[in-house]
């Protein structure tokens, strides 16, 4: 069926339908494989100008399910996590293209370097044509390679080639991917980063809590539908089992939480579950990667710090836990402090305060009032239209409440726990270990370092980044911006298996195409420049918001200045 007019199956459980879907797809993806540089490029422009056309229809949409006003301050928590972070990926994703085109690989945004563990480090952030040292000031990532890779090796062999593609001899590939519910823009991304990165077409499921969208969507990649590399379908469980199970679909992508990773993979039986897992016999043999859980620490290493920088690490972590209602797998989960830090209370009590300043949210994402319970261990406390109250549990205990720990209750809840060491090299390297071996997940976690730390400790920080099991390492910033920058690689980290998953497996993003990936490494400042966009006490943020999206459409450095209008009245 490659009549566009039949493209998206729009009914809820019409699975009967995947049958004609995913044999247009299998047509696509075989044309995906000898498509030009220049093809794709069209297409990824042509998606950018779908996305900007649909940019404030999506957004209201958005606004209006999670019931968040979308002329106030707070839509810019879904421009910034729709249109505008899509259409980043896609200019960049077109840069690259060209680069390709012009010169073989993606150039970079400076040159590798050995950091004093031996490791090579590849810089992604910032990138000039995008102006991100005067929109994102301070702020750098690198991406760190795993042990063994060098300078020579840098990109995947998933790359496409400059040079005119022939018929590839390796079998076309179907995915299918489920989308994630919560964040609108991550089922968009990762159905571009199967197609132009694992060169494969995709039949998208969207989940229910945000299947809304499916027309915004559709209209925006009407180019990839229309090429065959996209259907998109709505629908419960049993349009997802039909997916999964599907012959035609050859591998799978999920973002979700680990215990829907199992019921897929193993079975949603508990007892036939545990016993497959021991015989090593999942119930899906196709490749499986994905997007997981994780009860985000953010590690306070003692130190003496000014009250400016306390506040604006508090903004930071607070910006953290409330943004998108804190259905978020990058939402702090669990703060990490020493016991003896003398600025402790005073840091604890500001986050309070914060806290309490911003205005309770609607728990849009089913089951959030029994998470809530379960990890404050508080009954009835609904606030009336369905909000629930930002809550920060002090002095938690892996004994006591074990919960808090080892899972991820992806609600407005958030743990601090204390740790005995007092001196900060000693405390980073009981803090690497606490936050390996006591919590659940792989994907990110942040540090907060005090003034110095990091030219007086250089080495042993770079040991500390090493040893963290994580995909993503930041310092002084919320994991957040690793995710929306969308250079660098996004995922849990290296190593994970199907039958202990963590945080994921695989990883997506990463536009420059980089190959053996182990982790990126975001950096910036105590305190920022300028207040960033992010932070709940921005006044203009959806006005800055909705420039970023403008900016992203044909970026120019004329377009800056009323960004930074209005970035400086926020």
């Amino acid at each position: 069926m490659s009549d566009s007019s039949a493209t998206s199956v729009a009914t809820t459980e019409d699975v009967h339908t995947l049958d004609d879907s995913v044999d247009s797809l299998t047509t696509g993806a075989k044309q995906l494989q000898s498509m030009s540089l220049d093809k794709r490029r069209e297409l990824v422009d042509a998606c950018a100008a779908g996305a900007a056309r649909n940019a404030v229809k999506w957004v209201e949409a958005a606004c209006r399910a999670k019931r968040i006003a979308s002329d106030g301050a707070i839509a810019a928590e879904e421009i910034l996590a729709g249109p505008s972070s899509l259409l980043r990926y896609l200019h960049l994703l077109s840069s690259v293209f060209r680069d390709i085109e012009k010169n073989g690989v993606p150039s970079l945004p400076g040159r590798p370097r050995k950091n004093s563990r031996g490791r090579t480090c590849v810089p992604v952030l910032p990138v000039a044509d995008l102006y991100d040292s005067m929109l994102f000031m301070g702020l750098k990532a690198e991406v760190w390679l795993q042990s063994g890779a060098d300078e020579q090796s840098l990109f995947s062999d998933s790359m496409p080639s400059a040079a005119p593609l022939a018929t590839s001899n390796s079998p076309a590939k179907v995915a299918g991917v489920l989308g994630a519910g919560n964040v609108s823009t991550i089922p968009l991304t990762d159905t571009l980063y199967k197609i132009f990165h694992e060169q494969e077409a995709v039949l998208l499921k969207l989940n229910p809590v945000n299947e809304y969208l499916e027309p915004v969507f559709s209209d925006t990649l009407r180019p990839l539908i229309d090429a065959n590399l996209l259907r998109i379908v709505r629908g419960g469980r049993e349009m997802g089992d039909a997916v999964v199970q599907h012959t035609g679909i050859d591998t799978l992508h999920l973002t979700g939480s680990h215990l829907t990773h199992d019921a897929i993979v193993w079975g949603s039986d508990c007892s036939k579950r545990a016993a497959c897992k021991q015989e090593e016999k999942p119930l899906v043999t196709k490749p499986v990667t994905s997007e997981l859980g994780n009860v985000t620490p953010w590690i306070v290493v003692p130190g003496n710090y000014s009250k400016k920088q306390l506040r604006s690490q508090a903004e930071h972590l607070v910006a953290s836990i409330v943004n998108n209602a804190s259905f978020n797998c990058v939402a702090t989960k669990m703060i990490v402090t020493s016991r003896s830090w003398p600025q402790r209370e005073e840091f604890l009590n500001l986050l309070d305060s914060l806290l309490k300043a911003v205005p309770p949210r609607f728990a849009y994402y089913p089951g959030a009032k029994e998470r809530f319970e379960r990890a404050t261990g508080q009954a009835h406390v609904e606030m009336g239209d369905g909000c629930l109250p930002w809550t920060l549990i002090r002095d938690a205990r892996p004994d006591e409440s074990p919960h808090l720990f080892e899972e991820e209750s992806f609600v407005c809840v958030c743990a601090e726990t204390a740790l005995d060491q007092s001196s900060p090299a000693a405390f980073v390297e009981e803090a690497v270990e606490f936050v390996n071996h006591r919590l659940f997940g792989t994907l990110c976690a942040t540090l907060t370092l005090p003034a110095g730390f990091q030219s007086s400790h250089a080495e042993a920080l770079d040991l500390a980044i090493e040893r963290l099991r994580y995909g993503s390492v930041c310092i002084n910033q919320w994991s957040g911006i690793v995710y929306g920058m969308m250079t660098p690689p996004w995922g849990g980290v290296p190593g994970t298996t199907l039958a202990d998953p963590q945080s994921g497996i695989g990883s997506v993003h990463n536009t420059y195409f980089l190959d053996r990936v182990e982790k990126t490494v975001l950096v910036g400042p105590l305190c920022n420049p300028m207040k960033p966009v992010w932070f709940a006490s921005h006044r203009t943020a959806h006005k800055v918001a909705w420039n970023l999206v403008d900016f992203y459409r044909r970026p120019s450095l004329a377009k800056l200045l009323p960004i930074t209008f209005n970035a400086l009245r926020g």
